[in-house]
């Protein structure tokens, strides 16, 4: 061997070191981004779990005069404002943890069925250049009475 090859392979102090924190940074940003993600899917479904209970509690605030029968059916008759009203009740009664809840819509589209539209905002568990700091969260259930 020449005395060059020797002293190259002698100058490689501090390669391993690059690479070391190179990685470690590499880690900690997807350790960051599964942290967030999984923070973000949870409040979803938070919202999502929020916005059945409210669709469901909608559904069910029609008025015994209201229910008709047609043909061997007993048939429900849902209004809007009673949609509205039971919907916006649920939300005043139940316990959450969400920023920002809105309700944007509570409807019935066939007099039958509920319709729970909630917005919230979901905030990083830890805020970098990497994760956005806020993203809106929307989501839609929908709910059903039925006579059996």
């Amino acid at each position: 061997m020449n005395g060059r090859a020797v002293a190259l392979r002698d100058d490689e102090s501090g390669s391993t070191l690059l690479l070391t924190i190179l990685f470690g940074v590499l880690g900690l940003a997807l350790v960051l981004v599964v942290t967030s993600a999984t923070s973000l899917y949870l409040e979803r479904k938070r919202l999502f779990t929020l916005a059945d209970g409210a669709a469901l509690a909608a559904a069910e605030s029609w008025r015994l005069d209201e229910v008709r029968v047609e043909g061997d059916a007993l048939v429900l008759g849902l209004d809007e404002a009673s949609v509205a009203a039971a919907a916006t009740d649920y939300l005043g009664d139940a316990e959450h943890s969400l920023r920002g809840l809105e309700l944007v819509r509570a409807a019935t589209n066939d007099g039958r069925s509920a319709s729970v539209t909630l917005r919230a905002v979901w905030h990083a568990p830890i805020s970098t250049d990497l994760v956005p700091v806020t993203v809106p969260i929307e989501v839609t259930a929908d709910a059903r009475s039925v006579f059996h």
